[in-house]
C-alpha cells in the first residue's frame, strides 16, 4: 500500500510528491496525460517559490531572472525590488519537465490514469485501482475530485479570464512589466533569452478556442500600445484559462486533502500560484505527519491567507477606475512602500 495517491500529474502535484519522498514517504502520481503539460500562466517564480524548490533539488532547463515588479499605466511607471533576491522566469513546460526530471530521480512512481471512484474507510483510501494511507488532490483549477466530493461553493465576484502567448524575442526589462489599461491587464515576463511570454487578464466572457480567443486576445493588447509596438510576431498560440475563483466548503473530505488550485483560489493578478502549491502541499503533509489531519484547512489558510488578502485588494482597485488611475502616480511618489509590497509578494 502507498502512504499517498496524488490525483494530478502538474506542478503541484509533482511538487508534493517529491517533498512527500524527501520525508521517507511512498507517493505514487496518477494523471491522465503523457509528456509535459502546458497551461496558459503567467510563468514568473516569486523568489519565495524559487527557494522552495532549489530545496527540492529542482532546476529548469531554461530561465531568465527578473528582479522586482513594474508597473505602466498612462505613460508612468512604478517599479519595486525584490528584497529577498530574483525571481525567475520559467516556460511552463520547461518547468514541468524540470520536475518530472526530480521525480524520476527520487524513483516516484507515475501512472496514466484518471482518479475516479473514491472509496474511503478509516485508514486508508482507494481510487484508480490504488491504495493508500492518504490522497493528495493536485488536480487542477477545474478539479474533477473537488467536484466528487461536492465541496466547490458558488464564486463571489464577476468572472476573470486570461489568454497568453509567446514572442521570440529578446527581455527588453529584468522586471515583470504589468500594463494597465481600464479592460484588462497584461503581464510581460522574461521566461528565456530570446523569448517572453505575455498575458491579458480580463473581466468578461469566455470564447471558444482557436480564431475567437485569438482576436480577444489580440484586440485586448491593443489596449497596451507602447507593449504591443514592442512586439515582433508570436511563436506560440493563444491559450486560455478562467475562470478563475473557486471557493470552498472545505479543503478536506475524510483522508483526501485538495492542494494548489484545487484546493481553492482567486485570481492570477498576484503571480503567486506556484507558491500556493508548494505551501498548500506542504501545510498538508504537516499535517498527515503530525497526525492531524483535521487541522489542514486552519493550516491551508494559514499559508494563503497573504495571497487572498493582496489579491482581493488588487481587484477591489481592479474594480475601481478613479483609484486605478491613481495608482501608478502613488506609488511613484513612495517606492520603498512599493518594494515592501512587493517583498510580500515575493514571500
Amino acid at each position: 500500500m502507498h502512504d499517498l495517491i496524488i490525483a494530478g500529474g502538474g506542478p503541484a502535484g509533482l511538487s508534493a510528491a517529491i517533498m512527500a519522498a524527501q520525508r521517507g514517504l511512498h507517493p505514487v502520481i496518477v494523471e491522465p496525460r503523457p509528456g509535459a503539460i502546458d497551461k496558459a500562466c503567467g510563468e514568473g517564480l516569486m523568489p519565495g517559490a524559487v527557494t522552495e524548490l532549489a530545496a527540492l533539488g529542482v532546476k529548469p532547463a531554461m530561465s531568465h531572472r527578473f528582479v522586482g515588479i513594474r508597473y505602466i499605466a498612462d505613460g508612468r511607471i512604478a517599479e519595486g525590488h525584490f528584497p529577498q533576491g530574483p525571481g525567475l522566469g520559467v516556460r511552463r513546460t520547461v518547468l514541468h519537465e524540470a520536475l518530472t526530471a526530480r521525480a524520476d530521480a527520487l524513483g516516484i512512481e507515475r501512472v496514466q490514469g484518471r482518479v475516479s471512484d473514491i472509496r474511503q474507510s478509516e485508514d486508508r483510501v482507494e481510487a484508480a485501482g490504488l491504495t493508500a494511507r492518504w490522497m493528495l488532490a493536485a488536480d487542477g483549477l477545474y478539479s474533477p475530485t473537488r467536484d466528487a466530493l461536492d465541496l466547490e461553493r458558488p464564486a463571489k465576484r464577476r468572472p476573470r479570464f486570461g489568454l497568453r502567448r509567446h514572442y521570440a524575442i529578446a527581455p527588453w526589462s529584468d522586471f515583470v512589466e504589468v500594463y494597465w489599461s481600464a479592460e484588462a491587464e497584461a503581464y510581460v515576463t522574461p521566461v528565456g533569452p530570446n523569448l517572453i511570454g505575455v498575458a491579458v487578464l480580463f473581466s468578461g466572457t469566455p470564447l471558444p478556442e482557436g480564431r475567437g480567443s485569438r482576436d480577444r486576445y489580440e484586440r485586448l493588447l491593443a489596449g497596451f500600445p507602447e507593449l504591443s509596438e514592442r512586439l515582433s510576431q508570436p511563436c506560440t498560440a493563444v491559450r486560455g484559462s478562467g475562470p478563475f475563483e473557486r471557493q470552498l466548503s472545505s479543503r478536506r473530505a475524510g483522508r483526501v486533502m485538495l492542494i494548489g488550485d484545487a484546493a481553492g483560489y482567486l485570481d492570477p493578478i498576484t503571480g503567486e500560484g506556484i507558491r500556493l502549491g508548494l505551501s498548500s502541499a506542504r501545510a498538508a503533509l504537516d499535517c498527515i505527519e503530525a497526525g492531524r489531519p483535521e487541522d489542514y484547512d486552519r493550516q491551508w489558510w494559514l499559508h494563503t491567507r497573504r495571497y487572498w488578502w493582496l489579491t482581493l485588494g488588487l481587484l477591489q482597485l481592479r474594480d475601481r477606475p478613479a483609484l486605478r488611475r491613481l495608482m501608478v502616480p502613488f506609488l511613484r511618489t513612495v517606492p520603498g512602500a512599493f518594494s515592501r509590497i512587493v517583498g510580500v509578494l515575493a514571500g
